[in-house]
């Protein structure tokens, strides 16, 4: 059975990948996951697994770092969510690469490419990390934008500063935004459309124009009798509408 292991800092991308590759490989065998470079490469001396999903922004040594320690002790396949300026620099390289979020068609076009490296050795991947080092290594090493931390709003007469990892959702009404957590529900005067600017993307998704929700929240999807999407959130009875525009957040669920 052909293995692999995923390196990524994000349990759901992992998980995400995981599932995907299921679908479209049900023969691979995922036998490790890292949280980062330093974690893959010592998964890959202890593993030896024929393929390695490397995320390529990750905290200690990055995808790309990783990738050149490596080298052609596994088949490299980057995951990357830049696909505006780096799908031309892999496609003239020698290792292959997963678009985030992991859609099924574009996988299965990576699983097609892997399955005949299979009975090869795996190349070595330097000279091409290095050649694409030097095209993205200004826009990989550009750090993360500062993301909201904290939500102050009103409970009542009080104001509470609540961490955003806490908040389960925000709606929008024509004049507040409620901001609901396990516990309680607040609101605030700022707009869901500030708020998805403010807010770290991998963390809360948009669904509709009036709604964010926490994707550690998201229990599943189901759809009404109007055939309408709506997200169920965990230990609460509330249904949260998805927008059409929206519904392709959810193609791996």
């Amino acid at each position: 059975m052909p293995t692999a292991i995923i390196a990524d800092d994000e349990r759901l991308m992992r998980d995400q990948l995981r599932m995907r590759l299921g679908q479209v490989w049900p023969e691979l065998e995922i036998i490790g996951e890292a949280k980062n470079g330093d974690e893959a490469i010592e998964l890959v001396d202890q593993l030896k697994p024929d393929f390695t999903f490397l995320d390529i922004r990750m905290p200690g040594k990055t995808g790309m770092e990783a990738a050149t320690v490596i080298g052609n002790k596994s088949n490299i396949v980057f995951v990357t969510a830049y696909d505006a300026y780096a799908v031309e620099a892999f496609e003239r390289g020698a290792v292959d690469y997963v678009l985030k979020p992991p859609e099924q068609e574009r996988l299965q076009i990576t699983v097609d490419r892997l399955k005949t490296r299979l009975n090869k050795p795996a190349a070595d991947v330097n000279a091409s990390v290095t050649a694409m080092l030097s095209q993205l290594a200004e826009k990989i090493a550009t750090p993360k934008p500062a993301y909201l931390q904290w939500i102050q709003a009103s409970i009542g007469q009080d104001l509470r500063m609540i961490p955003v990892e806490e908040i389960l959702f925000f709606r929008s009404d024509e004049k507040y935004t409620c901001v609901q957590t396990e516990r309680y529900e607040a609101l605030i005067r700022k707009p869901v459309r500030d708020l998805a600017e403010e807010l770290d993307p991998a963390l809360f998704w948009q669904i509709h124009r009036a709604t964010l929700v926490n994707v550690n929240a998201i229990e599943g999807v189901t759809r009404d009798i109007r055939g309408r999407h709506l997200v169920m959130i965990k230990g609460k009875p509330d249904k949260l509408e998805v927008s059409r525009s929206f519904l392709h957040l959810f193609k791996q669920m």
